[in-house]
């Protein structure tokens, strides 16, 4: 498989990503005021409630992701829709049988968890379909900011784009590591570390690290990348 080299940190529990979609709190502002009228058993009530009421913290907790959780707006739109989609048909049916209602509201949560996982997933992959650094816009789950993503891909066709893409990659680097050390602290802080690579902090791309980056050449930093 070809090796993502993604920016970022493992993200916080935060909001959720689908809290990011334009349409969450009127979706889940009725799904919250109407689910009293869902179940015979008034237990099933308060249960139900907790799980719409902490759906976006249990879904950053349910993640489990070693990247950032940053979804692209067209991937978010189709996970929000399937939500919405399979709500909407729960809801319209009449009451329910004591414990139904909870327990299908626990099924769409956990299927929203894998889109979501998918969905995040599926964007890192597709960075092995192109050769060198790429970027894509993204959403950042932890705030709903706009962000992007910047990785290296391995889909090179000829040892001249390979070449040409691991140069891009060093120029990339040591511009990085050109930048002013303080400027640069405040501007990760302000990102929530959004912009730092993570093949720069990682133990595992020492070769790439200062102070390998003053004798770097393209044939160690190819075997460098080829290693891991």
């Amino acid at each position: 498989m070809a090796l993502l080299l993604c920016l970022g940190l493992t993200a916080a529990l935060a909001r959720g990503c689908l809290h990011c979609h334009s349409n969450f709190s009127e979706k889940f502002s009725f799904y919250r005021h109407h689910v009293n009228l869902k179940s015979w058993w008034v237990g099933d009530i308060p249960v139900s409630g907790s799980l719409l009421t902490d759906w976006g913290q249990d879904t950053m907790k349910e993640l489990h992701l070693a990247i950032p959780a940053e979804i692209t707006r067209e991937k978010l739109n189709q996970v929000a829709n399937a939500v919405y989609l399979k709500m909407d048909q729960l809801y319209q049916g009449k009451m329910y049988f004591p414990g139904y209602f909870p327990n299908e509201l626990r099924a769409i949560f956990r299927e929203q968890v894998h889109l979501i996982q998918n969905a995040i997933i599926e964007s890192r992959i597709d960075c092995q379909r192109h050769c060198g650094i790429f970027q894509y816009q993204t959403i950042s789950c932890t705030n709903c900011t706009d962000s992007h993503v910047i990785c290296f891909g391995y889909n090179c066709e000829s040892s001249v784009q390979w070449e040409t893409a691991v140069q891009g990659l060093l120029q990339y680097i040591n511009k990085w590591h050109k930048e002013d050390t303080n400027t640069r602290s405040a501007v990760l802080l302000l990102r929530a570390h959004r912009t730092t690579p993570a093949f720069l902090i990682s133990p595992s791309f020492t070769c790439l690290e200062p102070p390998h980056l003053a004798n770097l050449t393209l044939e160690n930093a190819s075997e460098c990348l080829t290693q891991h």
